[in-house]
This record gives C-alpha cells, sequence and structure tokens, in this order.
C-alpha cells in the first residue's frame, strides 16, 4: 500500500513516514500543497493523510485537488487544532479523523480499513 502524508510540521511528517515504512507500508511526504500535488503527479497512493490546517491551503482544500488528479484515492485528516467544525466537515469528507498526538496503532487500523473499503 502506496500512503502520502502532508504535514507543514516537518518533523512530525518525517517521523510519521518512518513510523509507517516500518509497518511495511510505502510512504511518501510533503510539507506543502503543492509539493503533494506534484507527488500525485508521479506517482499512484492508495491513501493520504492530510493535516486540516496548514499555510495557504487546508487539508479540504487539498484534498478536493487531488481528488480531481487521484479519483479513487482514500484520505485520512490529521489536526492539531480540532474544532467541532473540523470534526464534522473531516469526518464527512474521509475515512478518518484523528486528533494529533495520534497513536501509531490506531492511524494504521484506519488506514487499513479504509483500504478494505475499497
Amino acid at each position: 500500500m502506496r500512503i502520502l502524508l502532508v504535514d507543514d510540521e516537518t518533523e512530525f511528517v518525517a517521523t510519521l513516514a518512518e513510523r509507517l515504512s516500518f509497518r511495511n507500508m510505502e510512504v511518501d511526504y510533503a510539507t506543502k500543497a503543492a509539493e503533494a500535488i506534484e507527488l500525485a503527479a508521479r506517482k499512484t497512493y492508495d491513501l493520504a493523510v492530510l493535516d486540516m490546517k496548514m499555510p495557504g491551503i487546508s487539508g479540504i482544500e487539498l484534498k478536493a485537488m487531488l481528488e480531481k488528479q487521484c479519483p479513487g484515492m482514500k484520505y485520512i485528516f490529521l489536526t492539531g487544532h480540532g474544532s467541532e467544525e473540523d470534526y464534522r466537515t473531516g469526518s464527512s469528507e474521509a475515512s478518518g479523523y484523528l486528533v494529533k498526538p495520534i497513536n501509531i496503532d490506531i492511524l494504521v487500523a484506519r488506514i487499513k480499513k479504509a483500504l478494505e473499503a475499497k
């Protein structure tokens, strides 16, 4: 399974990518929406894990852009600034919505569940 991680916190997203790769997942990451769009243009991903709030563009906006490029890709949203509105929006727009700090086992379970629904 190929996973795209997008989060503006470089240390967080790099560490998360490493931890998922230890669990036999192929993972790429980006810290900006433009990088994510470039990666998705070059590779096919099964699922993207997107930060809800990033400078310049939200995770919801990035998802809309990626959906045009990658129909059928699944999504999970992460946030460190969860609000009730973000929860409602993120939950309705994706296969999962998790609040940071995340438990890696819960994230892995959500990824597997989302991809089983394919």
